[in-house]
């Protein structure tokens, strides 16, 4: 259970917590989903997810509500709600689950999975996220699903094209935590923490020279006018996550909880099909956009990898570190 560090987080948690027993209230068999994203299935794949869960379980006789985002607290409010048994099912930023175990960042292992398909067979034949799930357990989640939002992430920047380590050493990259402030480090560039809000005025005064995302999202930001280069490097995948509270899905009856696992499987084969021309789409747009698409060389891509692959121990631990790196061996 996590801890909730300020007064306007207790508010809203205190409030959405009175609204929500009384919506549990009214419907043994409704569920909502709290949403990560705008409700549009052009630009969001995890909304792709959630949408093709909520019409399968509609289909088989549940009542659905969709918590738009932001509409009961953000990232860190909805982990609560579902950890505490008031939202059931919770569209979540995978940080969000490596608060409570930080297994599952070994799916953010740079380099480390050459696909989504590699991925996927990874973890079918594995047992990946069952040890995640293990390592959740008295902590009020459950994931279900990995959600990636992308095809694979790239390198965006305003200073010069990049098709090796070389040509970002000494630039400033935004990252997201420690663990790309290292990953960065590695590369012979600088790290700096910016929430995506900020992002924008810290390309503009050059706080920051770029970032590392999949190629759409320069299009949810309004970043087109001022990123000048992109590199389809596919440093890894840009994954989001579909958790449940473990309290409501332990407590289904076995013909709801199967109903439930069928729709999270409609969940991701409709987010598989999206992905597969998601990135195709949006390079297409940041071309049109007057951005420099490159790739990398085959020896920049090479010594991309040794570099990335060379902070893997400092990310975790060198037992949870080969659990992932032998199941995607096993998978190529």
């Amino acid at each position: 259970m996590l801890e909730i560090t300020s007064i306007r987080r207790m508010a809203t948690l205190a409030a959405t917590t009175v609204l929500l027993l009384g919506a549990a209230a009214a419907s043994a068999a409704e569920v909502r989903i709290g949403l990560d994203s705008p409700a549009d299935k052009q630009k969001s794949g995890s909304y792709v997810f959630a949408a093709a869960m909520a019409d399968a379980l509609k289909a088989a006789g549940w009542q659905v509500k969709e918590m738009p985002v932001n509409s009961i607290g953000g990232e860190a409010e909805r982990l609560d709600q579902a950890s505490q048994g008031l939202l059931e099912i919770n569209m979540a930023d995978l940080g969000q689950a490596g608060k409570l175990n930080k297994l599952i960042f070994g799916y953010r292992l740079p380099y480390l999975f050459e696909s989504l398909a590699h991925l996927d067979r990874a973890t079918k034949a594995s047992s990946m996220l069952d040890k995640v799930n293990d390592g959740l357990k008295g902590k009020g989640i459950r994931v279900v699903a990995l959600v990636p939002v992308g095809g694979g992430m790239g390198i965006f920047n305003t200073k010069r094209p990049v098709t090796s380590p070389a040509d970002v050493e000494g630039m400033r990259i935004r990252a997201l935590d420690e663990s790309q402030l290292q990953l960065f480090k590695a590369w012979g560039a600088n790290g700096v923490v910016i929430t995506m809000p900020e992002v924008a005025n810290a390309l503009q005064t050059g706080i920051a020279d770029g970032y590392v995302n999949p190629p759409f999202v320069p299009f949810l930001f309004g970043h087109t006018d001022i990123l000048k280069y992109y590199t389809t490097a596919n440093v890894g995948l840009p994954l989001r996550i579909a958790m449940v509270s473990s309290d409501w899905y332990g407590g289904l009856k076995p013909a709801e909880k199967k109903a439930v696992d069928d729709a999270v499987a409609k969940g991701e084969a409709a987010n598989r099909d999206w992905v597969k021309t998601s990135d195709a789409a949006a390079i297409d747009q940041l071309l049109k956009a007057g951005i420099k698409v490159d790739s990398l060389t085959a020896a920049g891509r090479a010594r991309f990898e040794e570099l990335s692959r060379s902070i893997y121990d400092t990310l975790l631990p060198p037992d949870q570190v080969k659990l992932f790196v032998d199941a995607a061996a096993r998978a190529r």
